[in-house]
């Protein structure tokens, strides 16, 4: 059926920020589109030796390497589930300290939905989270809470300079 009224929107606030919604284990997780550069299926992946087991492996795509890491190991310790929502999706990855613009892998269960609204209806939570820096604010709907992740934080330095060794403005260990 079609919505004959119009929405109104608030004066300064547009549509919004589109977000890729997805789980980890039961909990409900968001990328800002922006940062996301390709959706696909879940890939056969080269396992990199001596990385930490969140490391899913390197990715060959289109014509580049890319290390690719399990967000449900990384932040559940299990591996992300076997299923045909899982996805490995590209993001782009700007740590500071790296000074450019990479890609890196993310495997993401349930990575379906996109969501559209506005910035700042993520809030704080008020924990400060040291050792998952990547977490940042919630959003409280009917669904429950929606926790956005900071893709530039996901890394800790030692792993963001062994998946990306040459990365120009990286310092070297």
């Amino acid at each position: 059926m079609t919505d004959l009224h119009p929405r109104e929107t608030p004066a300064g606030h547009g549509n919004g920020a589109l977000y890729l919604q997805f789980r980890l284990r039961q909990q409900r997780f968001a990328l800002d589109v922006r940062e996301v550069i390709e959706v696909l299926p879940r890939r056969v992946l080269k396992p990199i030796a001596q990385a930490p087991a969140w490391v899913a492996g390197i990715l060959t795509h289109r014509g580049a390497l890319i290390p690719v890491i399990d967000l449900s190991a990384l932040s559940f310790a299990t591996p992300a589930a076997l299923r045909t929502s899982t996805r490995l999706v590209v993001v782009r990855y700007q740590p500071a300290a790296a000074g450019v613009e990479l890609r890196l892998g993310l495997i993401l269960e349930q990575a379906t939905d996109t969501l559209r609204c506005h910035p700042d209806e993520f809030q704080p939570y008020g924990l400060d989270n040291a050792e998952a820096p990547y977490l940042g604010p919630v959003r409280q709907d009917a669904e429950g809470l929606l926790q956005r992740i900071q893709v530039n934080d996901l890394l800790p330095d030692e792993v963001r300079r062994l998946l990306f060794p040459e990365a120009p403005g990286q310092e070297p260990a």
